[in-house]
């Protein structure tokens, strides 16, 4: 393969301190059953043995390239691949998840067959070990995009939105480089931050003019790694980055989707900011809680929260979620206890009211409960 070769997929794996899954992660890209792949590895500044296993692919397999910087983060290492790559599809994959052979293959002929921007395919959910509750399976099929999606064909998602709410998951997709290229889109490079595909991910379906799915997975995305970025209730606050960053994509960058997308974006933060809320601890919840209640006043005050009816029935709130995310402006304290509530009783409700706000909120439950008989 001469210099001046551009491949047809470059696979960009970050890796940061991931030694015990990386080889079987690099042998999944080398063995790949398209064979004109370039596999770009980002050494984030790892400490481990993780750069010495990245080098001897590279040795052996001339497909592999090698970037290896200080520390910088998830962000920052993807833009890094990025702006390395030469072929006409980017595929990700994570350090700790690996694939089937025929995936790339698959992919790429369905990319060029229907001339996409963005391909997006199922995955399975892996675990190390197999477990009685998953049938002694180590893996567990997950459809990210469910079948009726599929059937939409090749479309516009500004069009039909159901895609943003999907779980992010860039990783299980095909995207053509200079259709990235021509969007500026790109990861924000925030250090330590994590949840980086979320922005990423609500800037292709934004732009997409010729996005299509597909029920195949292909992916094995690992669950159990515990330096997974989603177990570290640490940041706290690293989603509320991803969000504000695709306001400022539509405002500075694609003002001529605001309109569209104001209440697309506004969905996709009420189901982020309620799992972020809900993975972390009781304690931490205390604070996220209030920047989601001061987000959502300024979304349903903006105009951005919409009942899903009429014109709207595709990408507004149910009245649940329309009911759920006014009580999060408006009664955070309520909601904010309710939120910590994981059964127990009447008695054990109670005083959790009691504690959090007296009996002036006390009143208010009993209240809000009679209101609705």
């Amino acid at each position: 393969m001469s210099d001046t070769h551009s491949p047809l997929v470059s696979v960009l794996v970050p890796i940061c301190n991931v030694e015990k899954y990386l080889e079987e992660c690099l042998e999944s890209a080398r063995t790949q059953t398209l064979e004109d792949v370039e596999v770009i590895c980002i050494n984030d500044g790892s400490t481990d043995g993780s750069l010495g296993i990245i080098n001897s692919f590279a040795e052996k397999d001339p497909r592999f390239k090698v970037i290896d910087k200080p520390n910088s983060g998830y962000g920052d290492s993807m833009n890094k691949g990025l702006e390395a790559a030469t072929g006409k599809y980017i595929a990700i994959l994570e350090s700790d998840d690996f694939l089937d052979p025929e995936a790339l293959e698959y992919m790429y002929g369905e990319a060029e067959r229907q001339e996409l921007d963005v391909l997006k395919c199922n995955f399975w959910l892996y675990w190390s070990a197999t477990s009685a509750a998953r049938l002694n399976r180590h893996d567990v099929y997950f459809p990210a995009v469910s079948t009726e999606m599929v059937l939409i064909g090749v479309h516009r998602p500004v069009d039909v939105p159901d895609i943003f709410w999907a779980k992010a998951s860039i990783w299980s997709a095909l995207y053509r480089r200079d259709f990235l290229d021509e969007h500026g889109i790109r990861f924000l490079p925030t250090p330590g931050a994590s949840f980086q595909d979320t922005s990423f991910s609500f800037k292709v379906y934004a732009c997409a003019e010729r996005a299509a799915y597909s029920s195949r997975a292909f992916l094995h995305y690992r669950q159990d790694n515990e330096k997974s970025s989603v177990n570290n209730p640490g940041k706290v606050f690293c989603v509320c980055d991803e969000h504000a960053e695709m306001s400022r994509f539509l405002n500075e960058e694609r003002p001529d989707l605001k309109l569209a997308l104001d209440p697309v974006r506004a969905k996709v933060k009420f189901f982020n900011y309620r799992w972020n809320l809900y993975r972390l601890a009781p304690n931490l919840r205390v604070q996220f809680l209030e920047r989601f209640s001061a987000e959502m006043r300024e979304e349903i005050e903006g105009g951005n929260i919409l009942r899903a009816d009429g014109p709207f029935e595709r990408y507004g709130f149910s009245q649940g979620e329309f009911d759920e995310a006014n009580e999060i402006a408006y009664e955070s304290d309520l909601y904010g206890v309710r939120s910590t509530l994981e059964g127990g009783g009447k008695l054990v409700t109670f005083k959790a009211y009691l504690h959090a706000g007296g009996f002036p909120l006390v009143c208010k439950v009993i209240g809000k409960k009679l209101s609705r008989r």
